[in-house]
């Protein structure tokens, strides 16, 4: 059964989820141009942006790690940890190490709903620009993952710490531009949401391949990320370090 559970979980979460999300917001983009009666918004036509919904709803699966996340607050709380403290790689590289390799395997099968999509109804893609958005898009799980470290390390100080997974995760599924292409912001929000590293989730590297950005705001991505990981590493670091400094174990 566990066998069987661990089959079924992964084809939910490398087929069937990311086509049921992708064919849900290509239909709302869809419906979002028939009842406008407009052939374009913001410059581009209804192929951009069923583009850029079938490659948002893909990079986005992508950008994610609640699921471990959920695990490190567990650890913490029920004290399970302490297995992990005498381990010769530190929490903080067990899970990262987790996290790319799930996130390595399942790419390279839910990637073939999107390659197909694309070329049976011929929307707008630069192939030939994949590779330089799956290299900005795993920099940023780095950051992802800093961030659910320093989510989990609340754990220390706090009960509850679950919510804020969920806060967070509405958060950046705004600033991430999984919800709608950043450019459609007014200024000066648009500036100051396509500038903050959360856009490298989805709206840089989708709008790099469907030719709504050109290089040169993916290597400020680049920069952006790095300042990102840079300091809430920093920060991550400062909390575990006082958090273990009190830890009991008593759930272990």
């Amino acid at each position: 059964m566990t066998n069987l559970e661990y089959r079924l979980n992964y084809f939910v979460d490398a087929i069937l989820q990311p086509t049921i999300t992708t064919g849900i917001e290509m239909l709302l983009w869809y419906a979002v141009f028939v009842g406008a009666g407009t052939a374009e918004v913001a410059g581009f036509t209804r192929e951009y942006y069923l583009s850029y919904a079938l490659w948002g709803a893909f990079f986005a699966r992508i950008c994610t790690s609640w699921m471990y996340e959920y695990r490190m607050i567990q650890e913490i709380d029920t004290g399970t940890i302490n297995s992990l403290l005498v381990r010769p790689m530190s929490f903080y590289e067990y899970y990262f190490s987790q996290l790319m390799g799930y996130k390595f395997v399942t790419t390279l099968v839910s990637m073939l709903i999107p390659l197909c999509v694309v070329m049976i109804f011929k929307l707008p893609t630069q192939l030939s620009r994949l590779p330089m958005a799956f290299a900005l898009e795993f920099y940023y799980l780095i950051l992802v993952h800093s961030i659910s470290f320093v989510v989990a390390s609340i754990a220390f100080y706090f009960n509850k710490v679950y919510s804020l997974t969920g806060a967070k995760n509405l958060a950046l599924w705004l600033f991430t531009g999984e919800l709608f292409p950043l450019d459609l912001m007014p200024e000066p929000f648009r500036t100051w949401a396509i500038a903050l590293p959360f856009s490298a989730g989805v709206y840089v590297p989708v709008g790099y391949i469907t030719g709504r950005l050109e290089i040169a705001t993916v290597w400020q991505s680049f920069i952006s990320v790095t300042i990102g990981i840079v300091v809430v590493n920093l920060i991550g670091m400062v909390m575990w370090r006082k958090g273990i400094k009190t830890y009991a174990g008593t759930g272990a």
